[in-house]
């Protein structure tokens, strides 16, 4: 199946590299974010900066102070205070500016959903395949939990629910969820999430954990709205897998179901514990020696 070419992000057209590694610079992402006013960004950068420093990371790690030229009238140039900014700091900035600027909230979705996307990843990282099925779709679980709550507090009514659900699967997929589960072979009253890889998963994750976000950080209480706001985060988060050259999420390959994996999970870890213990030991007619 092909695809359309990638649309780039704004947020990573204006991203750099060095031999550190990766940053914005916060005069670009200053002007991205529709900021005339460069005190006033600084202000955002300072704000940022506290937080950073108050989630326990050390602000040089994340904000480092650099200069940069810029032209003057006949021909001249300028020095002028720049920043170095990480991912995080992007993240930490966005979340501290001004959700009315149109950008500055794509900004919030866009670094969130790419923040955490590092964190779910650092935390699987140690773990067997079959573990991260089990923790995702758990995740996965608490996170739909957790949002229909926040449904159900702005208002929206059962027959709100499905084309909200809706939404967000075409937003992610470019297909429909009932689409997906016929691809898939998967039964109508069976759910996709129960057959994902965790490459999968951990998409789907932030699709609802950033969606849940927006509403609330927006203050939307339409189901319209909603709805629209799930697509553009399942959208976002599509865009970013297609920058990155990862599979589609549609493409991927239908797993096990998740309860066969925790019964073989369980199993294994009985397994375990019993190793430890010495039950799995030869006996001491077994190491006789048979001559």
């Amino acid at each position: 199946m092909s695809h359309p070419a990638p649309r780039i992000s704004p947020f990573e057209q204006i991203r750099h590299t060095d031999d550190d590694g990766e940053y914005w610079s916060a005069r670009e992402l200053a002007k991205l974010l529709d900021y005339t006013k460069w005190n006033n960004f600084v202000d955002v950068i300072q704000k940022a900066r506290l937080a950073c420093e108050t989630s326990g990371h050390q602000p040089s790690d994340h904000f480092a102070e650099s200069g940069k030229m810029i032209p003057i009238g006949k021909g001249g140039t300028r020095r002028v205070t720049d920043w170095q900014l990480s991912r995080y700091a992007c993240y930490l900035i966005v979340q501290n500016g001004d959700p009315a600027k149109k950008m500055v909230a794509m900004g919030q979705t866009y670094f969130a959903a790419q923040t955490r996307r590092a964190e779910i990843l650092s935390d699987l990282s140690e773990m067997s395949v079959a573990q991260q099925r089990i923790v995702l779709c758990d995740q996965l679980t608490e996170a739909h939990g957790h949002l229909a709550q926040t449904l159900d507090e702005i208002g929206l009514d059962d027959e709100d629910f499905s084309p909200f659900y809706g939404h967000g699967w075409v937003g992610l997929y470019a297909i429909s969820y009932r689409a997906l589960q016929r691809r898939r072979g998967i039964p109508s009253d069976e759910t996709p999430i129960n057959y994902m890889t965790p490459q999968e998963s951990v998409p789907n994750l932030m699709r609802v954990q950033q969606t849940d976000a927006k509403i609330v950080r927006e203050n939307i209480t339409d189901a319209d709205a909603a709805g629209q706001a799930h697509f553009q985060v399942g959208r976002i988060i599509r865009r970013a897998l297609q920058e990155m050259g990862a599979p589609m999420p549609e493409d991927m390959p239908k797993e096990e179901h998740i309860d066969i994996v925790r019964r073989k999970e369980a199993r294994r870890q009985q397994i375990e514990a019993e190793d430890r213990l010495g039950l799995w030991a030869l006996s001491p007619s077994d190491e006789e020696d048979p001559a």
